[in-house]
């Protein structure tokens, strides 16, 4: 199940779960929209495919809220 990370890992935008400009690679890593664009599309820390991340509907997110753990430039806080 994705973690649906809170914030851009570049430049800690807040992206909330419902968010439809956060995009992820395959390993998860959260960037913006404007940060993946000026990425190029591709995850920094992977080089993999940055792709719009899926949103979840409220009732799964109830069940299976998104992740709290912000993510910053290759460290976890």
């Amino acid at each position: 199940m994705l973690q649906l990370r809170p914030n851009c890992e570049a430049c800690d935008r807040d992206l909330p779960a419902d968010a439809c400009d956060a995009l992820i690679c395959s390993f998860e890593c959260t960037f913006c929209s404007a940060c993946a664009e000026r990425l190029g599309g591709r995850c920094p820390n992977c080089s993999g495919e940055l792709v719009r991340r899926p949103v979840r509907p409220p009732e799964a997110l109830r069940r299976f809220p998104a992740s709290l753990d912000r993510v910053l430039a290759n460290r976890r806080t």
